[in-house]
């Protein structure tokens, strides 16, 4: 019974890593399809969040059966609970990405990015998949010591996204109005992006028992 109970807490844990894989896919296929202007590849990202939806279902009804069948307490309880709370973070991060996506499908043909803007906005794409990718290790090797170094690359993406706003409002008179809105929302949405993947690092202190909950608090 004990090892069926184990089984199961692994196997959380797996799904878990799982739906982070999709998540940093969703948000690396948005970003090329925002910077190539690909509107197939945006329509992937689209099918990428219907997925992630129903994986954090999955997660969400395999971590409450848990909870209902093992009533588990210590280093178990903190898996199940921290596990619940970054299903959470991700399904947000997903819809992140498919924000960006929907950005891209509505300006087709039309490119969103001018080519004054795409190093930073490349650069912050780069950084958020670093980071979801950097988040999921740490689940999967349950590293508590992760959201230190996660924190400092967030603060990489804040001063891209100031970087990107200084150079979006520097040169309104070649863009239009919905255009500077929009590149302006994609910038926060990378920078939200990115304070997600943090959360799910802290919550894998909390995992790891090297963060209590009210420090991990959203």
């Amino acid at each position: 019974m004990r090892q069926k109970f184990h089984d199961d807490l692994d196997g959380l844990v797996l799904r878990l890593g799982e739906l982070i894989s999709i998540v940093g896919q969703a948000m690396r296929r948005a970003t090329i399809a925002l910077l190539d202007a690909n509107g197939e590849l945006a329509d992937a990202v689209v099918v990428d969040d219907v997925e992630i939806a129903a994986r954090q279902r999955d997660v969400d009804e395999l971590a409450l059966g848990i909870l209902a069948r093992q009533q588990p307490v210590a280093t178990d309880l903190r898996t199940v609970v921290a596990c619940l709370r970054m299903s959470v973070d991700l399904r947000r991060m997903g819809k992140l990405a498919m924000h960006i996506a929907e950005i891209t499908r509505r300006r087709l043909p039309a490119e969103t990015v001018p080519a004054g803007l795409v190093a930073v906005v490349m650069a912050m794409g780069d950084v958020a998949e670093r980071l979801v990718g950097a988040a999921g290790r740490a689940v999967v090797t349950r590293d508590g010591s992760a959201a230190a170094e996660l924190e400092h690359q967030d603060d990489e993406v804040d001063l891209l996204q100031e970087q990107l706003y200084g150079l979006l409002f520097a040169q309104p008179q070649v863009l239009d109005t919905e255009n500077i809105a929009d590149i302006a929302l994609i910038g926060r949405y990378y920078e939200r992006f990115a304070d997600h993947a943090v959360s799910l690092a802290r919550d894998v202190g909390y995992l790891a028992g090297t963060r209590s909950l009210d420090t991990v608090a959203r």
